[in-house]
């Protein structure tokens, strides 16, 4: 068994569908983990549940779950449960690219509430949920899916990503001792089925092309390429891993080196 191998393992991946947590989902079941993955619309999780096993076999479990909702939560913990000892949690269940990206003049403040409760309180949620589960075997890796809006000032939503940065640490505190780590990572610009809204929204308000918003992100990448969720999903493995335990409480993009910040 290598440090990367996650055979027995029962992960629950938040947002699994679609994008991200889909190529999460198929990268875990690749190494070897049965999968739990949860989001509101059960036929879109039930198509991809049924793609990732025809290609790779293993075990996917598709359950309906909404993050905001607490009890909702509590039972995919239990449904994930019945499949197995739950060692991974992947929090991934958020509004792509956030809902108020606007200036405050027309920002709706509803839209950023719907924002925080469903990122920052639902992944609180789901590791509310499953930390006891962990706790009793003294192991258990979460990975919080952030984003590079934390890092910078152009959207509203992007509080959000750095309110789960804060949890994340505050967090790693509390379960470290028994074995868990937690850590979260932020995707940059990755080809997935939303990234094409976003060039549409940004082309229309600065005046060009979709295409041009994309050459704009790509020229500004160190890469000079928009990432795959593959990459991303493969980040992902790593922190999930066993071989990553002396890793955690930590804030890691992984953006093809888009952000220019400096963070020790």
């Amino acid at each position: 068994m290598t440090e990367q191998d996650l055979t027995g393992q029962v992960a629950i991946v938040t947002g699994g569908g679609l994008g991200i947590g889909k190529a999460v989902t198929r990268a875990l079941v690749r190494r070897g983990a049965a999968v739990v993955i949860a989001a509101r619309r059960m036929p879109v999780l039930e198509l991809a549940a049924k793609e990732i096993t025809d290609e790779l076999g293993g075990r996917v479990v598709p359950v309906a779950a909404d993050t905001t909702d607490m009890d909702s939560v509590l039972a995919l913990a239990e449904a994930a449960g019945e499949v197995g000892q739950v060692a991974i949690l992947v929090n991934g269940a958020a509004a792509p690219a956030g809902l108020v990206r606007n200036d405050i003049a027309s920002a709706d403040p509803d839209a950023l509430l719907a924002d925080l409760n469903t990122k920052v309180v639902g992944y609180f949620r789901c590791v509310k949920a499953v930390a006891p589960i962990m706790r009793a075997h003294r192991y258990g890796r979460v990975v919080n899916i952030g984003g590079l809006t934390g890092r910078s000032s152009h959207a509203l939503s992007g509080m959000r990503n750095l309110a789960i940065v804060h949890m994340t640490k505050a967090l790693s505190d509390q379960l470290g001792p028994d074995g868990i780590t937690i850590n979260t990572l932020h995707p940059g610009v990755v080809e997935t089925e939303h990234i094409h809204e976003l060039y549409a929204k940004n082309a229309a308000a600065e005046g060009i092309t979709p295409e041009q918003v994309e050459q704009n992100f790509v020229n500004r990448t160190p890469i000079r390429r928009v990432l795959t969720a593959d990459e991303v999903a493969d980040a992902v493995c790593f922190l999930a891993a066993p071989g990553s335990g002396g890793i955690t409480g930590e804030s890691i993009g992984i953006d093809g080196g888009l952000t220019r910040g400096i963070f020790l």
